[in-house]
């Protein structure tokens, strides 16, 4: 009998997917595969119980046991917006441990939750190759599936019962690492600077210990007249607090604009 794993990363895209997976395949063999980075906003955990209260199926969770910045320390070397250690060492590894162990990829699917968009899209052969040898779905991305989109989505999961994860509702674009994802470009930091300045300090002060050990390293860089710089976060929020953002003034991740996560889905 066929098992079906969905990659559920505690976004409202691995919601939809799972709930996709339950209508067409039933819950008997469904598997809700989670990875625990450390530092998740505690509102994805109750989503996430939230969704295994409503399939019936318990949270398999797996977690490399350190954070981000731990990550980062052990491998002297600061993630960014380009390359970030923490996705591979902390979701990939340890979900991939999981289904060599318990899994076999002649009767598995592999179910990724990444939404109908152009960009997104692009991304489903490089995450397929990744997933390799186990088979992967992709359930929004179906022909046969019509294009939602992300408000929609929220309003499939409130009328299921299970309330959206709050940092949507902050304006983030993502539910994932607490709003302090590394991948996160200028002005998600800035918007995290302005609701949850508390996070955005200790993010800060993260930075400025890495700082010290490993030299003039920083999450993020400033392009001017085709230069690039490094900025540090304590330099950002000199900045934004002196010029904060314009109400309403949309949060583009870098996520948002490039790559693939390996098949984790965010």
């Amino acid at each position: 009998m066929t098992a079906h794993v969905v990659q559920f990363s505690g976004g409202i895209g691995s919601f939809a997917a799972a709930v996709r997976v339950a209508e067409k395949h039933g819950t008997d063999n469904l598997t809700l595969l989670i990875a625990d980075t450390g530092i998740e906003d505690p509102d994805l955990w109750r989503f996430a119980e939230d969704t295994s209260r409503l399939f019936g199926v318990p949270l398999t969770k797996v977690a490399d046991g350190r954070t981000p910045w731990q990550v980062f320390r052990d491998k002297r070397f600061l993630g960014n917006d380009r390359l970030a250690p923490c996705t591979r060492a902390l979701k990939q590894i340890p979900c991939r441990t999981w289904m060599e162990t318990h899994r076999d990829p002649a009767d598995t699917l592999v179910y990724i939750g990444i939404e109908p968009t152009a960009r997104d899209r692009a991304r489903i052969p490089a995450i397929a190759r990744a997933w390799k040898p186990w088979r992967t779905r992709f359930p929004l991305c179906s022909k046969r599936e019509p294009t939602l989109t992300k408000k929609e989505l929220f309003q499939e999961a409130c009328a299921l019962g299970v309330a959206p994860p709050r940092l949507y509702e902050l304006g983030f674009s993502h539910n994932n690492c607490g709003g302090t994802c590394v991948r996160a470009g200028m002005r998600q930091w800035r918007h995290l600077l302005d609701v949850m300045p508390d996070r955005y300090a200790y993010a800060e002060a993260q930075e400025e210990d890495l700082r010290r050990l490993l030299g003039p390293v920083t999450i993020l860089r400033q392009q001017r007249k085709g230069v690039s710089r490094p900025l540090p976060l304590a330099e950002l929020r000199r900045v934004h607090e002196a010029a904060p953002m314009l109400p309403g003034e949309p949060v583009m991740t870098a996520v948002d604009r490039n790559e693939t996560m390996g098949g984790v889905v965010r």
